[in-house]
Parts: structure tokens; sequence; C-alpha cells
């Protein structure tokens, strides 16, 4: 592609040495430059992507995309800009013709069950007959394809984000869903995403290690909405935002409300959801229409969920194989996307009836005598409502393994330590990539948590370092009518020990510690 077509995507720039080539590439890693290609030069959060451009020119770099002019000379033309983050998405986005201006996209942020509200609205989309390609944090789905998207949750970067709505628009999807995670937006790469409904399902606390501060978190999710008003608008689509009426302990629904969209949308889970903190939030300073879809009746049992849905178009009787009350929210919450694409009853009662869940999710790995599940809780509100919903389903003991992963959030560590310790009745903490933090150190951190919750070592709560050692620990503690739950690394397929990722499945080790404990009976 020729340069000058891949530099009038940039929002800003300056040129020098200018001069019009042939493009054969785009990418962010100088060992990825092949003759042609244009570098992006990065500023990372260890190495600057500038120390690299000498290596890029090297190998045949045709152009150079930085922040600031190298010291060293350059010959080829020099595309100044003043965030190369947010350039590289817009060059990718040109790159492949800007294909999300070809498809309607949701986005879905906040800290628990993104990807669990992503497969939902995927079904209920796909029961209304709309072809749909969805990008989360655990694999792009295009066509009949699934593709891995890497091995610990993150949003992907924005070349693979494009790529991946590029090969959704040829194979004939009319809709994208995006799970959006905070450093996916705030490191800008769904910057050139044109979204059309944005979604939060809550915002907690998580990634302060990144983000600094709370505030800072929830701007980051913020960026989702924001971008709506400025997104490209494609004909009979308004621009939505499905707001979560219960999460606003610390104003985020009031937060969220104030930023202009077309429509708002929000749902409430609460038992006062007519009524309540949210239609009372609803009722001042209406910046936009609202509307207020609600869940009343709700039972919850091992087979799943069963409530009514309260919309101002009439009332929905839902089932749901979901496991876990808070899947009420996500349930909800797909259900204000289906609502603002005006899809029909019918088809999101078959789309929610349908959706079996995400691997690692809650998911159930024994029934009986004692329940076995693997679930993906790493925030202290996720653990929260994990044991809460184990405890709704054991007729015993809940048992819970668990640790916190190194290099990320430290001030969640004791905290989720006190969620356990108030909610389980035995609690095996363990390794969950440590990275290059002490083990021992991390583990102490959440023992801090326990201590407060009036928990004692070696009678209430076990330190058994090993992962696999842990669960089978756990499991040969259970007796009939109890749960255990192994929580923290849900879907991921590796752990980190060091700077070296292992193989890994918690569903397969607590399948080998389940057949380990029927043979020895």
């Amino acid at each position: 592609m020729n340069l000058s077509l891949l530099l009038r995507a940039l929002p800003a720039h300056q040129v020098q040495n200018a001069k019009d080539v042939d493009i054969t590439h785009i990418t962010a890693d100088s060992r990825q430059v092949i003759p042609g290609a244009l570098f992006v030069a990065i500023p990372g959060v260890n190495v600057d992507g500038a120390r690299f451009i000498p290596d890029a020119i090297a190998r045949g770099a045709a152009a150079i995309v930085t922040e600031t002019v190298p010291l060293s000379t350059v010959h080829c033309p020099l595309i100044t800009v003043p965030n190369a983050r947010a350039a590289l998405a817009h060059l990718a986005a040109a790159w492949h013709d800007f294909p999300s201006r070809k498809l309607r996209v949701i986005g879905v942020t906040g800290t628990d069950g993104k990807t669990t509200t992503c497969q939902l609205i995927a079904a209920i989309l796909a029961s209304a007959g709309h072809p749909v390609g969805t990008i989360s944090t655990i694999s792009a789905t295009i066509g009949e394809r699934t593709i891995d998207t890497g091995l610990h949750t993150t949003t992907p970067d924005a070349p693979d984000v494009q790529r991946h709505l590029a090969q959704m628009v040829e194979a004939g999807a009319k809709y994208a869903i995006i799970e959006a995670t905070s450093h996916g937006l705030a490191q800008h790469r769904l910057d050139a995403v044109e979204f059309d409904i944005a979604v939060v399902t809550n915002i907690t606390h998580e990634h302060l290690d990144f983000h600094k501060t709370w505030e800072n978190y929830r701007d980051a999710k913020a960026m989702l909405f924001r971008a709506l008003a400025t997104a490209y608008r494609k004909p009979r689509t308004a621009k939505v935002a499905v707001l979560n009426a219960d999460d606003n302990a610390r104003g985020v629904f009031d937060f969220l409300r104030e930023i202009p969209v077309d429509e708002q949308i929000a749902y409430s889970a609460g038992e006062q959801g007519s009524k309540g903190a949210g239609e009372t939030n609803l009722a001042i300073r209406p910046p936009s229409p609202v509307t207020l879809i609600r869940a009343r009746d709700i039972e919850h049992s091992a087979q799943g969920l069963r409530f009514t849905v309260v919309t101002p178009h009439g009332e929905l009787e839902i089932t749901s194989p979901l496991l876990g009350r808070y899947n009420v929210s996500n349930i909800l919450a797909a259900m204000g996307v289906g609502l603002a694409r005006r899809v029909p009853f019918d088809a999101m009662r078959e789309g929610i009836a349908r959706g079996r869940g995400v691997v690692g999710r809650m998911q159930v790995m024994q029934a009986e005598p004692f329940a076995a599940i693997v679930d993906f809780a790493h925030t202290p509100n996720a653990l929260r409502v994990a044991l809460e919903t184990a405890r709704e389903i054991s007729r015993g003991r809940v048992i819970v393994v668990f640790g916190c992963a190194g290099l990320r959030d430290i001030a969640k560590r004791a905290r989720m330590g006190e969620v356990a310790g108030k909610l389980a009745d035995k609690i095996v903490v363990t390794a969950e990539d440590p990275r290059t933090e002490s083990l021992d150190a991390i583990n102490a951190q959440i023992v801090q948590g326990l201590r407060r919750a009036g928990r004692r070592a070696r009678e209430d709560y076990f330190i058994v370092d090993d992962r696999a050692q842990a669960i089978a620990f756990a499991i040969e503690m259970a007796r009939a009518g109890d749960v255990v739950i192994v929580c923290g690394k849900g879907h991921e397929r590796s752990m980190c020990f060091g700077t070296t990722e292992y193989p890994w499945s918690d569903q397969d080790t607590v399948t080998a510690a389940l057949q380990a404990q029927k043979s020895q009976k």
C-alpha cells in the first residue's frame, strides 16, 4: 500500500524526508521488519522502541513512525506522531481498509463478566440470524474458526484486532463483539475501532499495578464510552451505552451516564431495581433517553437460573444453564444489546437458553458426590461472587484453592484473603503466576487477610506452594456434599514462574486429582 494513503489515517503527524514509497508490512517489532516495512517505534515499559530504529532500517524498513526524532541519521521517510501506539492502531485499520466501518461493533468492558457477556451477546444475535464474530481475551471466533489470542487475558494488539475484524468482513459477519480490557483501551489497541454499542459489567478493584489509582482504572474503562462520540456513523445505527444501574457504590453508574450518546439502556439485577437507587439515579439529570430493564423473581440452583425480565416492551421469562446469581447481570447486559438492536424476545430467550458459558467460568468438573468447579475468579469481587455461588449450591463445606499473580495488583492480595476467610470453610493458598516475585511474599500478603477474617493456619487455611499438590490436597479433603472450587486460572493454559511460561491447565489437574482419588478407594 502507498505510504501517503496510510498516513491519511493518522489524526496528527509530521513528516521528514517526505517520499512516497510502497509499504509491504506494518510492525512494531523490529525483528519482524522485512524490506518495504513500516516500522512503528513504540515506547515500552522497559525498553523504548526507538532504540531499534537502526536495526529496522538495516532490515529494510521503508519508513519509520516514532514519537521522538532519533539521534542517528535517518534517510527514509520519518513520521513523528504524538502517540505511537495510537498511530499503530490507525495505520493497521487503514492497512485493512477500515473493517470496523463495515460491521456493527459492540464493545464490552468491566472488571468481571466480560467474556461471558460477550458470549451471551453473540448467542442472542446468532439466534436472531445475524452472522457474528468475536474477539475476547480467550479467542477470536471468525465464521467456523476459533483463533487463540494468547496465554494471558488481555485485548490483542491493534494489528491483530484489525486483522481479525477484516477476516470477519471477509467471512460475511455483520456484527463484531470485542472484549475491551482496561489495558487494551489505555494502550490504544482499540483506537480506530468504530464502536456502535458500549457495554459495562462492573468496575471494581483490579489492575492498580498498571493504572495506579482506581480513578485511572475507571477512566480507562470509560474510554470505550467516550469513543462512541467520535466513531464512524453507520446507516440506521445509533450509538448506545448499556450501563449497570446496580454499580454505583463508587459512583460508576452516575459517572458513565454523563458521557453523551444517542441512547442509554440501564439494567438492574437488584431486588429493588424498579424503585431503588437505580431508578432514583435514572430520574435525575437525564443527558439522553434511558431505557431501564430489570430482573425479578430470581431462582438459582445447581441447574442454573430462572427469572423474569421487566422491560418497557413487556416481560420475558428467562432460563439459563449458567451458575451464579451474578450471571443475571451478565444476561441483562447482553439483553440490553438485544434491545438496542431490536432483537425479538424469542431470539433473546433462545440465545440465553443456549448459552453454555465460558471455559473456566464456574465450570463444573464433577457434580457428585462432591462438586469440583474451576473458575477464573482472580479479583476480590469475582472471588466473593464465586464463593457465594459455591455456598448456595453446597450441601456441606466450601473448600477454595486460589493464589495471586506476581507483578500485578498488590493491594488486592490481602483483600482476597479476607474474602476467602469470610466465605469459605477451608482455604488452600497456592501459586498463580508468581513470575519474578517471591511466592512466599505473595502468600504472606494473602495470609494477612485470612488472619483479619479470624482464620487459623493449618486448621482453617493451608499453604501449599505447588498448585497441583494444592488441588489434590483440597480434593482429598472433600466429603459428600462439599464444593471444591479452584480459582484464578480459569481457561488459561500456562503458568509463569520467573520469566518462563510453563504449560498448565486447572481442568486437567482437577481431573487427574479426581481420578487419583477414585483409584485409591
